[in-house]
């Protein structure tokens, strides 16, 4: 996908600068500036209570600002236009309220029923994969197949935006995988999605690109693969011991690109673990000290957030 530069200019399908969002006891959003382009899957990415929630209920229209501007498809909640902006965007809340009682066609009737224009109301049953539950009671749905019915009940306007919040929280890996080919459909044709999550695998398939987000600013943003990228390493040593060393040792053995401390544990980008992993036993052993726990990954957007804040993104 070809993202819009200056040479290349295009109207962003969403545009927020200095957005910002108080609490009495707390700066939600501090003053987030944002371009999604249409077509892109854009993620917002961060801990619990990093203000990702926050501004996407702003952008939704479900919030006001307390300072900062919004530019929704062109045009701006409270000048006019707030019926026909929600004409054109469909939302997935992150925890979605349904009459229990009512069927899940009947339910994704109701919501069809909402918009002037939109798509059949089975259509879109056999998109979410709940043709076969189509009679079935609200009530009765798995937390799966009650995602998939929010997920139908926010396409079934044939929305040119779709706002997931925490699309996959709680879900199985099969009924995960399936609200995300989902979304792959709808962005396949034509549609722009704006998702928060804090799955890394979630985020690195689905988006162009991601904010990464840490009380209330945006602290990263670009591709998911660039972001990896700039840790200038491809693999994560983690490991404990039973005493103290000091960094500087350890950012001086073969291939490592980078030390954090977090926790009780010592994080290290590297350009190869097998190399690495003599390396640190020998530094170990030199200092008298005893390993108490390893492990070693791929680079991903988690490490990345460890390495810009030195806390995990499931930190609370």
């Amino acid at each position: 996908m070809t993202m819009p530069t200056p040479e290349n200019p295009a109207t962003a399908a969403v545009s927020c600068r200095g957005l910002v969002k108080r609490y009495p006891d707390v700066l939600a959003v501090a003053g987030i500036d944002l371009d999604v382009w249409p077509g892109e899957c854009f993620g917002l990415l961060g801990p619990n209570g990093a203000g990702k929630t926050t501004t996407v209920e702003m952008l939704e229209g479900l919030t006001t600002p307390d300072g900062g501007e919004i530019t929704l498809l062109g045009a701006q909640w409270g000048k006019g236009r707030d019926r026909e902006l929600r004409q054109q965007i469909g939302a997935a809340l992150q925890e979605t309220k349904l009459s229990e009682k009512l069927t899940v066609r009947e339910t994704v009737r109701l919501f069809r029923s909402f918009y002037d224009q939109g798509r059949d109301v089975d259509e879109v049953l056999e998109l979410a994969g709940l043709e076969e539950k189509r009679t079935a009671r609200v009530g009765k749905l798995s937390g799966g197949q009650k995602q998939r019915l929010a997920l139908a009940c926010a396409l079934v306007g044939s929305p040119k935006l779709l706002f997931l919040d925490e699309p996959s929280t709680g879900l199985d890996p099969q009924a995960r995988l399936r609200v995300w080919e989902i979304v792959e459909q709808f962005k396949q044709q034509g549609g722009t999605v704006i998702l928060t999550t804090h799955y890394m695998e979630e985020a690195t398939r689905l988006c162009d690109r991601v904010a990464i987000i840490d009380h209330g600013k945006v602290i990263a943003q670009e591709s998911p693969a660039a972001l990896i990228a700039s840790l200038g390493a491809r693999q994560i040593v983690a490991f404990s011991a039973d005493g103290e060393l000091p960094a500087e040792a350890l950012a001086a053995l073969t291939g490592v690109r980078g030390v954090q401390r977090q926790d009780e544990s010592w994080v290290l980008s590297v350009d190869r673990a097998s190399e690495t992993l003599p390396a640190v036993l020998a530094e170990l052993t030199s200092r008298r000290l005893q390993m108490h726990s390893l492990t070693t990954h791929q680079a991903t957007l988690e490490d990345v957030f460890v390495h810009l804040t030195g806390r995990g993104l499931r930190d609370q």
